[in-house]
């Protein structure tokens, strides 16, 4: 019940100072109010977010080795390039 009335005061007491502003100090805080509203939203989401590991050796037996003897020839669909 008390955050509630302290979140009133807080928006309260924002307003009144807002009322006091000019213009061009109005479009300045409105601004910033925008970039905190974004940097926080990108906030939760990476907390939300777990990010994925990577699997060690997942690639394993992808590639064979040692390399056929024919592997740095010209491939027959390239011919008409060269």
């Amino acid at each position: 019940m008390e955050a509630v009335k302290e979140s009133i005061n807080v928006d309260a007491k924002i307003l009144q100072a807002l009322m006091k502003m000019p213009e061009p100090l109005k479009e300045e805080a409105l601004n910033y109010i925008e970039y905190l509203l974004e940097k926080h939203s990108k906030t939760n989401l990476e907390v939300e977010k777990p990010k994925e590991r990577r699997l060690v050796g997942c690639m394993k037996g992808t590639f064979v080795l040692p390399l056929p003897d024919d592997f740095d020839d010209p491939l027959e669909d390239f011919e008409e390039y060269m």
